[in-house]
């Protein structure tokens, strides 16, 4: 691990915890030249995992596209952050759970939408209407009795 503060190229591992109930490991380094130490988390990391859109084209699996849906489904909402690294989290490891090599968009969709459902309804339903493209009010109404 190279030094971000003097590029040195030796490090050493002065500490290892588990985090995130167990799906990712925190290291503390520290360097052999300047002796700064800074942190690094490793976690899986889904390999080669394959979206198939509605059109039926695939794709490479994004978390930020992920990520950037959720931005704005919490955007203005207490614990936002927080919350945005717990749902990606639960959904990465639930995606690598499956073992596959393809899932579909509206797979991933559902799971984000049950995430949020269980999390924060207003996110939900800000998520919501850009997912299922609610065509009229009517409809948009109706996904907010569920909630109830």
């Amino acid at each position: 691990m190279v030094c971000p503060f003097c590029n040195h190229l030796n490090t050493r591992v002065v500490d290892s915890r588990e985090t995130q109930e167990g799906r990712a490991i925190r290291r503390r380094r520290e360097c052999e030249k300047c002796t700064a130490r800074f942190s690094t988390y490793e976690e899986v990391e889904i390999f080669r995992l394959l979206v198939v859109k509605k059109d039926g084209h695939r794709e490479e699996y994004d978390k930020t596209k992920i990520e950037k849906g959720l931005r704005r489904a919490f955007e203005k909402r207490p614990f936002a952050e927080e919350r945005i690294e717990k749902i990606l989290r639960e959904i990465e490891y639930a995606l690598h759970e499956k073992q596959v090599t393809e899932i579909s968009s509206r797979a991933i969709g559902s799971l984000i939408m049950d995430k949020l459902r269980a999390v924060d309804e207003v996110a939900y339903i800000r998520f919501a209407s850009v997912y299922k493209s609610f065509g009229s009010a009517q409809s948009f109404l109706k996904a907010l009795q569920k909630l109830k």
